[in-house]
């Protein structure tokens, strides 16, 4: 008996087993370029079992500020390994905890703190001697002498400091106030769990807290003016009685009832008059200045590597009058964060110019060798240059003749913004803000600070920021 032929395979079939084979080389390719290209995150993510063998094997790096103090590092007891922060609360948040979670460098340089990459040889003899591989470390540019002075200067008010190179984006300190104290974290943390979100010692309120602005906003109002007036802004003109009305709904009122007379633009700067920014706030196209906000990293992402919340701000052609002359002086609903208000100056400082923030330098192994370095980095353009330059003229301005003369100094000039933020809708109560750089022809360094419920920005926040500065170019 013959046997049957077997029936050739049909065409459709062929191109089925093609289609699925192409589709699924397509995924191992794509997968495969995904772990690479996020190597990072996924060790850092809480579910890969991965870190828990690393522990295992390696004792987990140290961090130093930029002159090798170190912040953090680990020892092991014997049976467990034990995180210590020698500075205790100063660099809470900044470096932060690796318990319970991670946070601040603890958390974004994770994946290197927990690998070694000592040779092999190396690795066997630790094996043989039963003790672990010792992690590869980071060197940040943090300033200890500077976050010292920045936290004792806010001393025990809530509130946050920011101290940044303005030519590179180096992170040189960071401050937020309630702190805490990371090697305890682990029995603490019920209890700051159980803490309301205005006294949470967990939240970083240079790159988590969202403020009202107050009169710092003013940077940001008088440069979409400038962008919409750019060769009659210099002959602007307003006469303060210290209160700004608009039919029976507006009626703003200068701090304390101030009245500032006769005022040029330069002067209702200086001087943060809000009754003529509520009129030049009215002037503006509210489109442009929406598209303005944008550009000045309202409503995305921010190039940090730290934890940090966006600040959300919808200015458009359906904004009403009222809400408009609100946000012209910073309240109403405009609100932001010291790192984004720090970013704003550093960019206003290096001729428009933002530099990406950094906290990292290099990554070292434990014979101190570099494995990875961080180089500073433009992120990109937010203002034109000619845009800047009047800038720093206005802000030079605020600490020459107006709000903020206690930066004044003969060892360096400066330029700045104060604000009064109010908040719970009560001119009694307003947060003191201060933003500025130094020095005015060289921009050197920023400094962003809010201190919470303590009255002018010019009072509270300008010391200081002079404090800061003092240190900075060494002036005791």
């Amino acid at each position: 008996m013959m046997s049957k032929k077997r029936r050739p395979r049909k065409l459709e079939t062929r191109i089925t087993i093609g289609i699925f084979l192409t589709l699924f080389s397509a995924m191992i390719i794509y997968l495969c370029i995904y772990v690479h290209n996020n190597e990072q995150v996924l060790m850092s993510n809480s579910y890969n079992s991965r870190q828990k063998i690393l522990a295992k094997e390696n004792l987990r790096g140290s961090i130093y500020d930029k002159y090798g103090e170190v912040l953090a590092y680990s020892e092991n007891n014997g049976s467990t390994d034990v995180r210590i922060y020698p500075y205790k609360n100063l660099f809470s948040h900044v470096v932060g905890y690796h318990t319970k979670g991670k946070s601040g460098i603890e958390s974004f340089a994770n994946y290197y703190l927990i690998n070694s990459n000592i040779s092999l040889t190396e690795k066997a003899e630790n094996d043989l001697k039963g003790v672990k591989n010792p992690g590869n470390s980071v060197y940040t540019t943090l300033d200890t002498n500077l976050q010292k002075i920045a936290s004792d200067s806010l001393g025990m008010f809530k509130g946050a400091i920011v101290v940044s190179d303005v030519k590179t984006g180096a992170i040189l300190a960071m401050v937020s106030k309630p702190d805490f104290d990371p090697s305890t974290v682990d029995e603490d943390w019920d209890k700051y769990l159980a803490m309301s979100d205005d006294n949470s010692v967990l939240l970083n309120r240079a790159t988590q807290g969202q403020y009202p602005p107050g009169s710092t906003f003013k940077i940001i109002t008088a440069l979409e003016y400038i962008r919409e007036n750019p060769d009659s802004y210099k002959n602007y003109r307003y006469t303060c009685n210290g209160r700004y009305t608009n039919g029976a709904d507006i009626n703003i009122s200068c701090f304390h009832g101030s009245t500032h007379g006769e005022e040029d633009f330069f002067k209702s700067f200086a001087k943060s008059c809000n009754s003529s920014f509520a009129n030049i706030g009215m002037s503006l196209d509210r489109d442009k200045f929406g598209k303005t906000l944008n550009e000045l990293l309202y409503n995305e992402k921010l190039p940090l590597d730290i934890n940090y919340n966006v600040s959300k701000l919808t200015v458009d052609s359906s904004l009403s009058d009222y809400d408009m002359s609100q946000i012209s002086i910073g309240q109403g609903n405009a609100t932001i964060s010291p790192i984004q208000l720090n970013m704003i100056t550093n960019a206003i400082a290096n001729n428009g110019i933002l530099m990406k923030p950094m906290l990292i330098t290099e990554v070292v192994d434990a014979n101190n060798m570099i494995i990875k370095e961080y180089k500073p980095e433009e992120y990109k353009r937010l203002l034109s240059e000619d845009e800047a330059t009047v800038m720093k003229e206005l802000m030079a301005e605020v600490v020459e003749k107006g709000t903020a003369t206690k930066l004044q100094s003969e060892h360096y000039t400066a330029a700045g913004k104060t604000g009064s933020a109010e908040y719970n809708g009560n001119s009694l109560d307003s947060h003191a803000w201060f933003t500025g750089f130094a020095p005015v022809d060289d921009p050197k360094v920023s400094v962003t600070i809010i201190v919470e419920g303590v009255g002018t920005g010019g009072e509270y926040a300008v010391p200081i920021a002079k404090r800061i500065i003092d240190a900075y170019f060494g002036v005791y």
